[in-house]
C-alpha cells in the first residue's frame, strides 16, 4: 500500500444517500456506523500519525438532485481535500417507479456532471466516485429486483464516465459485490438489497482504500 492517499491535516468529506449517512445525524452521530466510520478507522490503524478531518454529508433517500439543491452548504463551503460521492440507487428507484421527481439515466448523467463540474471550478478537492450497487441475483426478469438489475448499469455508466472526465479515482461496489455472490447468499452482505449490514459496509471501507491507496 502507497502513501498516495490521506495526508495529515486534510479535510475527507462523503457525501450521498442513506448508505453513507448511515446514523450519522444521530445515534452514531458525527460519522455514522458504516463504511465511512470504518474507512475513518483503517487509516487511523494504518497511519496512526496523521490528524484527518473527517465529515460525514450523507442523508437518507437523497437522490442526485438532493445533492445539487445542498452543494454550496455541504461541499463548496466546507472545501474538503477529498472529495467523495456515492449516489444512484434512490435516483434509480424514483426511475422505476415513476416517482414525482424521478431521476432517469438522462437526469442523472445531466445532474452529475453538474455539481462534479462546481467541484471542480469551487474546490481544489480530488475526487472518489463510488459507484451504486444492488446486492441481488435475480435475473428472472419477472421481478422489480430484476428490473433494478438490468437498469442499474446505464446508472454506473454515468459514474465511470465522470470519473474519466474528472480524474476522478473510481470504486467499483457493484462489480465487488457481484463475484462476491459467486460464492456467499447476498443475506451475508445486506438484510435487502439496498442497505449493507457491518460486513457489507466493513467490504466497502475496504474496497475505498484498496482504490485509494493501490
Amino acid at each position: 500500500m502507497s502513501d498516495f492517499c490521506f495526508q495529515d491535516g486534510q479535510k475527507v468529506l462523503f457525501i450521498g444517500d442513506s448508505i453513507t449517512d448511515c446514523g450519522r445525524r444521530s445515534p452514531a452521530a458525527p460519522l455514522g456506523d458504516g463504511y465511512v466510520s470504518l474507512l475513518h478507522d483503517l487509516v487511523i490503524w494504518r497511519w496512526p500519525e496523521r490528524s484527518i478531518n473527517w465529515v460525514n454529508k450523507g442523508i437518507g433517500g437523497n437522490r442526485v438532485t438532493d445533492l445539487q439543491f445542498r452543494w454550496e452548504d455541504d461541499v463548496t463551503r466546507e472545501q474538503p481535500e477529498w472529495l467523495s460521492v456515492k449516489i444512484g440507487i434512490n435516483d434509480l428507484h424514483s426511475h422505476l417507479l415513476d416517482m414525482e421527481g424521478g431521476v432517469s439515466p438522462t437526469k442523472f448523467r445531466e445532474v452529475y456532471d453538474e455539481i462534479l463540474s462546481r467541484a471542480a471550478a469551487e474546490t481544489e478537492a480530488r475526487l472518489v466516485l463510488i459507484t451504486p450497487f444492488y446486492i441481488s441475483t435475480d435475473r428472472s426478469g419477472q421481478s422489480f429486483r430484476s428490473r433494478v438489475l438490468e437498469t442499474l448499469p446505464e446508472y454506473i455508466s454515468t459514474v465511470e464516465a465522470m470519473a474519466a472526465k474528472y480524474e476522478a479515482r473510481l470504486v467499483r461496489l457493484q462489480a465487488m459485490f457481484q463475484e462476491q455472490l459467486k460464492h456467499r447468499p447476498p443475506d451475508v452482505f445486506c438484510p435487502e438489497p439496498v442497505h449493507p449490514n457491518r460486513t457489507g459496509h466493513l467490504m466497502i471501507a475496504q474496497e475505498v482504500l484498496r482504490i485509494l491507496c493501490e
